[in-house]
């Protein structure tokens, strides 16, 4: 014999009981909404007694606000046997509007017809306000910090973007698929020595520090007045309902004010202060090379005169002729020991970390004017991020100067119309590459090698020239622990390459 474990029948009067002591309003109407009962929560959040509202019909509670859409959605749902649950604008006793969320459910008979609803609903009023409130709120601090003439990132620990501003939206517009903070980043460790994150993570912030990208197409480098403040968010799991901790969300809120204008006011000042310079030094040096140059062309008679001198000591005749020679070739030393001692000194510079980037576009800067006289088109294209190299600044920009003047006259010498150049940087693996670039006649195969050898003059007007230029650039190039060649693989024109190392070695 089997047994039924039937499930126990409570009293009537406890199903009764718990529906009118129920926390929620409640209300049970018929299939035309006319209401049959109220629980006492309904009655002390409408305002209306029980016995007020039996036998009317529910809309004794609705607001003209409601849109009628959503009281036609309601009832196509509860009609078609479903539950709805939404959101209606109710109007108390005393006529005041509150917010309603609201369930209806059709209660059937033993047929599967509908025969009452229950609702249940409560004042959700206070939570819409904090709602509404919370995205006002957002949408100030939004206005406020896409007003800001500054860039505002939020990462997270992945240094993934979680919250940015307008500021930086434009300026990642003109990066052509370059990810901006990619680069803020990358900036921050080459230049301070620190990526902002890592930072950010061991609880560390960082104030002003200025870095500059060099941005392809721009009219020069950009810079900015970095700061990092590290940021730790509350966990919003379940789990942490009990556990308050501040360690599970850590963030880096990165601020870059463009300084750009600033800067290029200094940095104009500075150009001033460095065109002085190099063409004091530049003067040096050309006063170097001529007498240079004149020591050497003084140097063959010299030997000439030295050779007959002893010929004629040799063969005992025309003494006096002898003696002249002698005196003429003590004349000629003295004057050759003159000139080496008119050369003057070469300027002293200590090493300081150097940018190439900056220094090309100094020079660039410095020969704005001859390049347009010249009709000039010039393409500079720098690498966007360079590592810092070992170096004397002032030997650099003239190291680049004489590279650009070899490309000017050789434009000039070729009397094409269109006159082309082309500079770029790019990081190697310890050192940086520098490319200079000319349309013009370009140098023969077996002159690749002679034109960096001193005194050497390949042009076809030679008035002017000692032919020092590129041999002074090799100098240089080599204290600085690089290499400079032609490039054999270029058809047309002259692509002189140069490779700066990172481990420089000085001969001062």
């Amino acid at each position: 014999m089997s047994q039924h474990h039937d499930t126990p029948l409570l009293p009537a009067r406890l199903y009764f009981e718990t529906v009118e002591q129920a926390p929620v309003a409640i209300s049970i109407t018929d299939a035309k909404a006319n209401i049959l009962y109220v629980n006492r929560a309904f009655e002390q959040l409408t305002g209306y007694d029980r016995s007020e509202v039996i036998g009317q019909n529910e809309a004794i509670l609705s607001s003209n606000v409601t849109p009628k859409k959503v009281y036609n959605a309601l009832w196509e749902t509860i009609c078609h046997k479903h539950s709805w649950t939404g959101t209606l604008v109710n109007r108390t006793k005393s006529g005041e509007d509150y917010l309603a969320e609201l369930t209806i459910s059709p209660v059937l008979d033993a047929d599967g017809e509908i025969g009452f609803f229950l609702a249940m609903h409560r004042d959700v009023s206070k939570e819409h306000a904090l709602e509404v409130g919370l995205d006002q709120q957002r949408l100030r601090i939004e206005t406020v910090l896409d007003a800001a003439p500054v860039i505002v990132l939020l990462l997270d620990a992945q240094g993934q973007v979680i919250l940015e501003n307008m500021e930086y939206q434009r300026l990642q517009r003109e990066l052509h698929g370059h990810e901006l903070v990619a680069l803020l980043r990358a900036a921050l460790l080459q230049q301070a020595g620190f990526d902002p994150l890592e930072r950010a993570l061991a609880g560390n912030g960082f104030k002003d520090v200025e870095i500059s990208l060099d941005i392809a197409g721009g009219t020069g480098p950009r810079w900015f007045s970095c700061s990092g403040v590290a940021v730790n968010e509350s966990d919003t799991s379940a789990r942490s309902y009990f556990i308050h901790s501040n360690d599970h969300g850590q963030r880096l809120l990165l601020l870059a004010n463009d300084i750009t204008a600033r800067r290029r006011e200094i940095d104009r000042a500075h150009l001033e202060h460095l065109r002085a310079r190099l063409a004091e030094q530049q003067r040096a040096e050309g006063l170097r090379e001529a007498l240079t140059a004149a020591s050497y062309q003084i140097q063959g008679p010299l030997n000439l005169i030295r050779a007959a001198t002893a010929m004629f000591h040799a063969g005992g005749d025309i003494t006096a002729f002898a003696q002249t020679l002698h005196q003429i070739s003590a004349a000629s030393e003295q004057a050759l020991l003159t000139l080496h001692e008119a050369l003057p000194e070469p300027l002293v510079e200590s090493d300081s970390l150097v940018n190439i980037n900056e220094l090309l576009r100094h020079v660039l800067e410095m020969e704005t004017d001859r390049l347009l006289a010249a009709g000039v088109v010039v393409d500079w294209q720098p690498a966007l991020i360079l590592p810092e190299l070992s170096g004397h600044k002032n030997q650099l920009r003239s190291l680049f100067k004489y590279l650009l003047d070899n490309a000017l006259l050789a434009l000039h010498e070729s009397r094409h119309t269109q006159r082309d150049l082309r500079l770029a940087t790019r990081a190697l693996d310890g050192a940086v590459e520098v490319i200079i670039e000319d349309n013009g006649p370009g140098i023969a195969p077996d002159q690749r090698l002679k034109v960096f050898e001193p005194f050497y003059i390949g042009w076809r007007n030679h008035r002017g020239r000692a032919g020092m230029g590129l041999s002074l650039a090799q100098d240089i190039a080599n204290q600085h622990g690089g290499l400079i060649e032609v490039d054999a693989e270029t058809q047309q024109g002259c692509r002189i390459r140069l490779i700066l190392s990172h481990a420089a070695h000085h001969d001062d």
